[in-house]
């Protein structure tokens, strides 16, 4: 009974600080409650806090994370993503493609620690802060690492809101040429949505879906990701291969939320409550991060992560120009 006093004592403690990012975050979406959330655990991780809010914090970090990307599902519509992956299914597998390899290629060049790498590489190709999220226990990332990747996806979040439509009038982009392009070279949904709706509404609309489109990518790379570990576990402690300890079952959980959502007649209000209340645990989730956070090592090592990110987010951008102008024929 008291370890579960504990244990309620801290995640109870990530809710009172998630309420204020949430709030905030909502009221200023270029910024992200996720990030806010992150932002003000590894503030508050300068005190030392009772040790018995440990239990509950960690149990918010890993396994609240995983409960809110299943309900984070129940905001899918699968036939608007089908409808739309037929049209830009070579641009997200160019993209995706070329964001993983710059990431490991760059990541090694610059000596950055592997699961960072991996998921700079995700939140960059996928859908920001959420890939990042939904991988980090996958792989066994530990709070430094997911802390310096978010922090790394916001930076560019933030950018890509202000600089992606001043760069498409430039370049005098037509809305869907737009739309396809910040639906796939920019990070997070709040950031594509800012800058889809910034260009136009039908450049919105489209980035949008998109976005959304480019998010259940999510399930076959965190599937590859298991695999991968896996095997790499088995190789360093020299024992059997086996996936089922690792095997991120949240995700099954993820898709079979979004096929429910699709083909079952719910409320709409209903499915829209299980889903915000998934972005909400995240922020959640994203505190307790923080709250284990050493952000001066944070700021020591922290350049590498930015120029990794910011090689990716290049890339990710002209390889989607690329594909557009040379595949598709419509820029």
């Amino acid at each position: 009974m008291k370890k579960t006093i504990h244990k309620l004592s801290g995640i109870l403690f990530a809710l009172i600080i998630a309420i204020p990012a949430w709030l905030i975050g909502n009221t200023f979406p270029i910024i992200g409650s996720p990030v806010l959330g992150i932002l003000f655990g590894m503030i508050l991780a300068f005190w030392k806090r009772p040790s018995y809010l440990d239990s509950g914090i960690t149990f918010t970090a890993k396994k609240l994370l995983q409960y809110s990307i299943i309900l984070m599902g129940f905001g899918m519509n699968l036939f608007n993503v089908f409808k739309v992956g037929k049209q830009t299914i070579i641009l997200m597998i160019f993209t995706l493609s070329a964001a993983f390899i710059t990431a490991y290629a760059a990541g090694k060049l610059l000596k950055i620690n592997r699961k960072t790498a991996i998921l700079i590489g995700v939140g960059s190709s996928i859908c920001g802060g959420s890939a990042i999220a939904t991988a980090a226990p996958v792989i066994d990332a530990n709070e430094q690492e997911v802390a310096h990747s978010i922090s790394t996806i916001f930076l560019f979040n933030a950018m890509a809101a202000f600089l992606f439509p001043f760069l498409g009038h430039l370049l005098n982009m037509s809305n869907q040429c737009f739309g396809l392009w910040a639906g796939t070279a920019v990070n997070d949904t709040s950031s594509v949505v800012a800058a889809g709706y910034s260009y136009s509404n039908t450049a919105g609309n489209l980035a949008v879906i998109v976005k959304l489109t480019r998010t259940l990518a999510i399930v076959p790379i965190t599937l590859v990701l298991a695999i991968y570990t896996s095997k790499r576990e088995a190789k360093d402690k020299k024992s059997a291969y086996n996936i089922s300890k690792i095997f991120p079952w949240f995700v099954l959980g993820f898709v079979a939320a979004s096929i429910i959502n699709t083909f079952i007649p719910l409320p709409a209000g209903f499915t829209k409550s299980l889903s915000q209340l998934g972005k909400f645990a995240i922020v959640m989730a994203m505190v307790s991060v923080g709250l284990n956070t050493n952000i001066v090592q944070l700021i020591k090592n922290g350049v590498k992560p930015i120029l990794l990110g910011f090689t990716c987010w290049v890339v990710l951008a002209l390889t989607s120009l690329g594909v557009q102008h040379f595949i598709m024929g419509i820029f």
